[in-house]
């Protein structure tokens, strides 16, 4: 079988573990403590050229392949912040790739190079309140006045909306019959700063702490006609053919941040000991461990074949569905575990695993709930 990672991608990875380990790791309790992550460590990413590795170099980008986003995300799991690794990923794979991909010359040469550097934070605003992960029942409405259109409408659980700079927002800009729901959505490009466009709330999540996620309303915001990302009336289309990165991307953070939350378990066995020797010699523990270790190689090994699917160019929904089933519930899993293992202080702040706990439960919600990936591989199945 073809290696997926190649000696670019091991150095790659051996540059930002280092980054991590020295400017990330030791941070992450002031920045979970405050609620976000400072503008300086943005920039700093731009600086190190790693909000952009697999985006072309044209535009400042590193000019790489989309294993290399993928080394990305699990370095940065490792991070102990599921927080500071979301928000990122939110930014480099969840969002501004759309611009990449649907934007026009012009829109790459105003918004890219800033994205890159590190200078424009990007969020996505799809998700509203009452639709969940029901897209095509989007009620935000985008309509056409002259050279703008007015946009109206309000989005929750949005990743970096406290304080982004650039929103990648789905509105409705013409109706939709009944048999054809997700007709008439497109996609535009919304600035921090439009009159009649603010941040209603800052959300408090049980974990995930570090990334600020907000409710946004927008009340007759007039957004620029040049700002339409894409072709009109083709967002879902476009969100689409997107979520499978999105997803993919969520089972890569939910088994690497897994990986880094039993290291820590293990290391915690080898040193607490009980009746006399240390837990990590406890054959009903051991064994234990033993499982959760096989079920998170089981994750990776589905994850690393559908990057290698999505990678190609081939089709892969079920694929990446089903990766991102596994994976999450398998990090979940690990989770619980990791902080029974822990006794007592696995419920303590002080150590991660009790915030791996709770950043990891965000995983089978976002991006797709696990009851929308199993119903995304049923669809696929010879059932019918």
């Amino acid at each position: 079988m073809a290696r997926l990672f190649t000696d670019e991608h091991d150095m790659l990875r051996k540059a930002i573990r280092a980054f991590v380990e020295k400017e990330v790791t030791p941070h992450v309790q002031a920045w979970e403590e405050a609620g976000r992550i400072p503008r300086s460590f943005w920039r700093r990413l731009g600086e190190l050229g790693f909000l952009g590795v697999d985006f072309p170099q044209e535009y400042g980008g590193g000019g790489g392949d989309f294993v290399s986003s993928v080394v990305l995300g699990e370095e940065l799991a490792r991070c102990r912040s599921g927080g500071v690794a979301f928000s990122v990923l939110v930014h480099t794979d969840m969002s501004s790739p759309w611009l990449v991909r649907f934007g026009t010359e012009a829109q790459k040469r105003q918004y890219l190079p800033g994205i890159l550097r590190g200078e424009t934070v990007c969020a996505l605003g799809i998700t509203e309140p009452g639709t969940g992960s029901d897209m095509a029942a989007l009620a935000t409405r985008a309509v056409r006045d002259a050279d703008h259109y007015r946009l109206t409408g309000s989005k929750i659980f949005i990743t970096n909306g406290v304080y982004g700079d650039l929103y990648f927002v789905a509105a409705r800009t013409g109706s939709a019959p009944a048999d054809r729901r997700h007709a008439g959505i497109s996609m535009f490009l919304v600035e921090r700063g439009l009159p009649g466009f603010q941040v209603s709330r800052k959300l408090d999540k049980m974990g995930m702490r570090a990334s600020d996620t907000a409710e946004l309303a927008f009340q007759d915001c007039p957004v620029p006609a040049a700002n339409l990302l894409g072709v009109e009336g083709r967002g879902f289309q476009q969100l689409a053919s997107g979520l499978q990165r999105e997803r993919l991307m969520a089972a890569v953070l939910a088994v690497s941040g897994a990986d880094q939350a039993l290291e820590d378990t293990m290391a915690y066995l080898r040193q607490r000991t009980a009746f006399g020797e240390p837990l990590a010699t406890l054959q009903a523990l051991r064994h234990r461990v033993a499982d959760l270790a096989t079920e998170l190689e089981a994750a990776r090994r589905l994850v690393y074949h559908a990057v290698e699917l999505y990678a190609s160019g081939a089709e892969c929904v079920r694929e990446v569905s089903m990766a991102k089933l596994f994976a999450t519930e398998a990090a979940n899993r690990v989770a619980y575990h990791a902080v029974q293992l822990h006794g007592g202080y696995g419920y303590m702040r002080e150590f991660p695993v009790e915030g791996f706990f709770r950043d990891v439960r965000l995983y089978p919600i976002a991006s797709g709930s696990s009851e929308i990936m199993r119903e995304i591989i049923a669809k696929r199945l010879p059932l019918q």
